[in-house]
C-alpha cells in the first residue's frame, strides 16, 4: 500500500472526518487551536479560525460535524450554514473534562470519552481543576437530552468506534501514558445494550506507543493508530498487519467516493492509503 502525504499544516493533527458533501476531509490541530479541510483536488483551507481546541470529529447522518472541544469542554455541532452550537457541556451540573474522541451511532446518540488532557495545560485547552471524579465514557441522544455514563471501567479513554452492526463498541485505553508501569495500552470491546454498555473486556494490546483514534473497515477489522503507523486487527483481535507511517499517528478515518481511502492525521499532517 503507497502512503501519500497530503499536506502539514499542523502541530497536532487530530480527528479527521470525512465530509461526501466536499469531496473532503476536515480535521482538528488541537494544540494550534484550529481545523483544516483538505480537498480530494488537493486544495488546503483553514475551516475554522478559532476552534475550541476541537479533538476529535464525526459526521451526523444529516452531514453535520459533531466536534469534541476541549476549550469549552463540551460536544458542539457544525450546522449546514456554518453555525456552531453547544450540544452538552455538563453532567449533573459539574464540567466534563475534556471530551476527547466520540463515535455517532444510526440512532442518533453520541457516545464519547472524557479523559483530562485538556484540562492539564494550557497547549491543548485551559488548565483547570476537574469537576467529575474519573473519566468516564458517556453516551448523549440530542433527540431528548438523556446523558448517562456508559462506561466506567477505563482509566484514560480516547478513541471509540462501532462494529459495523454496531453491536460492539471498542475503546482505546490509553492510561500507559500516565501510568508508565500500572497503565493500559489497550483495545477494549464492549457490547452495547440499549444506551449502556457491558462490562469491558480485553481486546487487542497496542503497541509501540499505544492507542488514539481508530477506525472500524465495513469488514469488520480495526484500524488502529500507533506510534509509528496503522495497525490492523481482525474482528477477534488477531493483528493483520500494519502500515507504517514516518509520524507519531493520532488517528484515522474512512473516506473517498468508494469509501476505500484512509485517511490519516499523524503529528503535522495528513496522510491517505488508498485501500484496493
Amino acid at each position: 500500500m503507497q502512503v501519500e502525504k497530503l499536506c502539514s499544516p499542523a502541530i497536532w493533527a487530530e480527528g479527521p472526518v470525512w465530509l461526501p458533501q466536499y469531496d473532503a476531509v476536515v480535521f482538528s490541530d488541537v494544540k494550534a487551536n484550529r481545523m483544516y479541510c483538505w480537498q480530494r483536488n488537493g486544495e488546503l483551507s483553514i475551516w475554522r479560525h478559532h476552534a475550541n481546541y476541537a479533538n476529535g470529529n464525526a459526521r451526523d447522518s444529516q452531514g453535520r460535524v459533531v466536534s469534541c472541544e476541549h476549550g469549552r469542554r463540551a460536544i458542539s455541532r457544525t450546522e449546514a450554514d456554518g453555525s456552531v452550537s453547544v450540544l452538552i457541556d455538563k453532567v449533573e451540573g459539574k464540567r466534563f473534562n475534556s471530551p476527547n474522541d466520540l463515535a455517532i451511532r444510526s440512532d442518533g446518540t453520541i457516545w464519547f470519552t472524557d479523559p483530562p488532557y485538556g484540562i492539564v495545560n494550557d497547549q491543548e485547552g485551559y488548565l483547570a481543576p476537574s469537576q467529575v471524579i474519573g473519566c468516564y465514557l458517556y453516551c448523549y441522544d440530542p433527540n431528548n437530552g438523556q446523558l448517562s455514563i456508559a462506561a466506567s471501567d477505563l482509566q484514560r479513554p480516547n478513541g471509540l468506534a462501532f462494529s459495523p452492526d454496531e453491536n460492539l463498541l471498542y475503546v482505546a485505553d490509553m492510561s500507559v501514558v500516565d501510568f508508565p508501569t500500572l497503565g493500559r495500552h489497550q483495545l477494549r470491546v464492549y457490547r452495547v445494550e440499549g444506551q449502556e454498555l457491558s462490562p469491558g473486556q480485553f481486546f487487542a494490546d497496542v503497541t509501540p506507543g499505544f492507542p488514539d483514534g481508530f477506525c472500524v473497515h465495513t469488514n469488520g477489522d480495526i484500524y488502529c493508530s500507533c506510534a509509528d503507523g496503522v495497525i490492523i486487527f481482525d474482528a477477534h483481535g488477531a493483528r493483520k498487519g500494519k502500515i507504517p507511517i514516518p509520524e507519531m499517528v493520532s488517528n484515522c478515518t474512512f473516506g473517498g467516493p468508494d469509501n476505500n481511502e484512509l485517511y490519516i492525521t499523524a503529528n503535522t499532517s495528513l496522510y491517505r492509503v488508498i485501500l484496493r
